[in-house]
């Protein structure tokens, strides 16, 4: 059993499917085939059912996924720290996004990472907050950028709040509600709700908003989009709660008004796994977090957001005490 096959099986878990697998990998779609199989025949046992029309895991495949995602984060954590030596010159560093972090930019963050280390390959995927918190706990990510809000994370997930940005209603012109100041989440209860998609943070934070406010939510339309949601909105075929940065875009127009009682946010919140030795990838991006977010790299006080500048005392104290271990 190489690791180079462990690689293998882990890309082919995470796309589910050859080809993508050995593209991501930058090798042949029949190499991969035969490395899988080689390690099969080599275990005696199937690891991959080729039955279905996307690839799955058997039982067995499962199994040795989980334990070759620890084995390979160890070796990986290893280069880490033999890296720290030199500096960080190579490498590999995995980045879970969610789909939206209002002006919250992180193509500028990835952009300054790759100014600095242009020989480290940065991968980002954009996946639901959930999913992320599945992929950190199964070390397929390194870092995460997602919303925990009414989350649990778990007690082997390092989070740091990054900012806290509130929801509001958006109603049609014509609505009732529209010239309202403030609205309470109980005002809603008859409405109809046009609601992002399963899985989605915003989604998980407005239900939960809701039944906090005695109620179920009648949800009439789903999308992935916001600017199809603020549509439907300005049409009046429902209330659309989404975070305040987000209502400023051209469309249709809309009425936006803060929601109380609860008082809902969306937050972007920095994670990784504490149970694992601090990559020097992460106390890289961490830093560049730290010196944007104390020199004003988002106007967060203007938008009306809560936002966390303690970032730079947390990564020096992690350093330090990472020092102290070596």
């Amino acid at each position: 059993m190489e690791l180079r096959q462990l690689r293998y099986l882990v890309a082919l878990d995470d796309e589910r499917h050859f080809t993508r697998a050995a593209a991501r990998l930058h090798i042949a779609q029949p190499a991969l085939s035969q490395q899988i199989k080689r390690l099969e025949d080599e275990l005696g046992l199937a690891l991959v059912d080729r039955t279905t029309r996307h690839v799955a895991l058997t039982p067995a495949g499962e199994l040795l996924t989980q334990r070759a995602r620890r084995a390979l984060a160890e070796v990986d954590a290893a280069g880490e720290e033999l890296s720290e030596l030199s500096g960080l010159r190579t490498g590999r560093v995995v980045i879970g996004a969610m789909r939206s972090t209002g002006r919250f930019d992180l193509s500028s963050l990835f952009a300054a990472f790759h100014e600095r280390h242009p020989h480290v390959d940065l991968v980002v995927r954009e996946e639901p907050s959930e999913v992320m918190l599945e992929r950190l706990h199964g070390d397929a990510l390194d870092v995460a950028f997602l919303s925990v809000n009414r989350l649990d994370a778990g007690p082997d997930i390092q989070v740091h709040p990054l900012i806290d940005e509130p929801l509001v209603a958006l109603f049609a012109p014509s609505h009732p509600l529209a010239g309202r100041r403030v609205v309470d989440m109980t005002e809603l209860r008859d409405e109809r709700f046009v609601v992002f998609g399963e899985g989605s943070s915003l989604r998980r934070i407005v239900l939960q908003g809701a039944r906090e406010a005695g109620f179920e939510p009648a949800l009439a339309f789903e999308s992935t989009e916001s600017a199809r949601m603020r549509a439907m909105a300005s049409r009046g075929l429902g209330v659309a709660l989404m975070p305040e940065s987000e209502t400023d875009h051209e469309g249709p127009p809309v009425v936006p008004v803060p929601v109380r009682r609860p008082r809902l946010t969306r937050d972007v919140t920095l994670a990784w796994r504490a149970t694992l030795p601090l990559k020097k990838s992460i106390f890289e991006i961490s830093n560049i977090l730290a010196g944007r977010m104390s020199s004003g790299w988002w106007r967060a006080r203007e938008l009306g957001k809560e936002w966390h500048p303690s970032l730079a005392d947390l990564v020096r104290t992690r350093r330090e005490a990472a020092e102290e271990e070596v």
